[in-house]
C-alpha cells in the first residue's frame, strides 16, 4: 500500500531541507565534488560511446582522462597566462579608457561635460573605483595563501573525483535505481529521464555551444587585432548560455574597446561588429539547433532567477547546482500541471474536459 500523500510530502520536504542545509553549511567543502560530478555527467556519453566501440569502462575513462590532461596542459601553457595578462592589463588600463571616453565626450558634447559637471566627476570616480576594486581582487586572488591552496586543492581533487565518478557512473545509477521506493519507482524513473533529457540538452549542448562560440570570438577578435580579444571572447562565450546576453555583452565590450583602439579605422570596427553578427547567426541557425535542440525546457528568465537566488544564498556552489535544480523543478511543475489538468479537480464533476 502506497504512503498517503501527506506522508510523501513530509518525506520529500525533509529531503529538500537536508539538501539545502548541506549547501548552506558545506558549500565550500563539497565544491570539488560538485565540479567532479558535473564533469563526469558531461563526459559519460563519451565514455559510453567508447565502450560501444570496444573499450572497457576503465579503458574509456583512462582515454578520456589522458586527452583531458593533454588539453589542460596545452591550455595552461598557451592560453591561461595570456588570459590572466590581458585581464590584469584591462583592469589597469580601465581608468585611462574612462579618461579617453571623457575626452571624447568633452570634444563631441562640450556642453554636457564641463570640468565641474556631475557626469565628468562620475566618470573619474568609476575609473578609480574599477582600478581600486579590480586591483584589490587580483591582488587577493594571486597573493592569498588560502586562495592559492584552494586552487591547488581544486586542481588536484576535482580530476580525481571526476575520474572515479566517471568510472563508476553506470554502477552508481544502477544502485540508485535499485533503491527507489517500489510503489513510486516508475514515476521517479519517468521524471528522472525527463530531468536528464533537459540537463543533457542544456548542460552538454549549451556547454559545447559556449565553448565553440567563446573560442570563435577570442580567435577572431585576436586576428582582427583587438587588444583584449581573448578576455572579451572568454566573457562572451562564458555567458552565451543566456540567450542573446553573451553576444550583447561581448559585442558591447568589444566595440567599446575597439572605439578607443580603432577610432577612425572604420573597417576594423566593422570587422569587430561583424564577428558578433556572424556568431549570432551561427548560434541561432547551426549550433543551438544541432547541439541543443528546439525545446530545452529552461526558460531564460527562470534560469536567471535560479542562478540569482542560489548564487546569493549559497555562493559559487549554489550557482553550479542552480541549473540542475531549475531543470528538476521545471520538470516537476510540468508533471504536476499535466496531472492537474487530467484530474477531477480541474475538469469538475460534469467533465468539461471531455467536451
Amino acid at each position: 500500500m502506497a504512503l498517503p500523500v501527506r506522508d510523501q510530502f513530509k518525506y520529500w520536504g525533509i529531503t529538500a531541507a537536508v539538501f539545502l542545509l548541506v549547501l548552506w553549511f558545506l558549500g565550500d567543502v563539497i565544491l570539488p565534488f560538485v565540479l567532479g560530478g558535473a564533469i563526469a555527467y558531461f563526459l559519460d556519453p563519451v565514455a559510453d560511446r567508447l565502450e560501444r566501440m570496444g573499450l572497457s569502462r576503465v579503458g574509456a575513462t583512462t582515454t578520456i582522462t589522458l586527452i583531458a590532461v593533454l588539453i589542460f596542459v596545452v591550455m595552461a601553457l598557451a592560453v591561461v597566462p595570456t588570459l590572466i595578462q590581458q585581464a590584469t592589463a584591462l583592469v589597469q588600463i580601465a581608468p585611462q579608457l574612462f579618461q579617453d571616453l571623457q575626452a571624447f565626450l568633452t570634444h563631441r558634447f562640450p556642453e554636457l561635460l564641463d570640468s565641474n559637471s556631475t557626469i565628468h566627476k562620475s566618470l573619474l570616480a568609476i575609473g578609480e573605483k574599477i582600478q581600486e576594486r579590480g586591483g584589490a581582487l587580483l591582488e587577493t586572488a594571486l597573493s592569498s595563501v588560502a586562495g592559492f591552496i584552494n586552487i591547488i586543492m581544486l586542481l588536484v581533487i576535482v580530476p580525481v573525483v571526476a575520474f572515479y565518478m566517471l568510472l563508476d557512473w553506470d554502477r552508481m545509477v544502477a544502485r540508485i535505481n535499485a533503491l527507489l521506493p517500489l510503489d513510486h519507482a516508475p514515476t521517479v524513473r519517468h521524471l528522472a529521464r525527463e530531468i536528464d533529457k533537459t540537463l543533457a540538452s542544456f548542460i552538454r549542448g549549451m556547454g559545447t555551444v559556449c565553448l565553440v562560440l567563446g573560442t570563435y570570438y577570442a580567435v577572431a577578435l585576436m586576428i582582427v587585432g583587438l587588444q583584449f580579444g581573448l578576455v572579451v571572447g572568454f566573457v562572451a562565450g562564458l555567458i552565451t548560455f543566456i540567450p542573446y546576453v553573451g553576444a550583447l555583452v561581448g559585442g558591447a565590450l568589444a566595440i567599446g574597446l575597439g572605439l578607443f583602439q580603432f577610432w577612425g579605422d572604420w573597417v576594423s570596427l566593422g570587422l569587430v561588429a561583424g564577428i558578433f553578427v556572424v556568431g549570432q547567426v551561427l548560434e541561432g541557425n547551426v549550433l543551438t539547433p544541432k547541439l541543443v535542440g528546439g525545446s530545452v525546457g529552461l526558460h531564460p528568465v527562470w534560469l536567471i532567477f535560479a542562478l540569482s537566488v542560489f548564487g546569493t544564498l549559497f555562493g559559487f556552489v549554489g550557482m553550479l547546482v542552480a541549473v540542475p535544480v531549475a531543470a528538476a523543478i521545471g520538470v516537476l511543475v510540468r508533471y504536476g500541471t499535466e496531472k492537474y489538468t487530467a484530474s477531477r479537480l480541474y475538469k469538475g464533476v460534469t467533465g468539461h474536459g471531455d467536451d
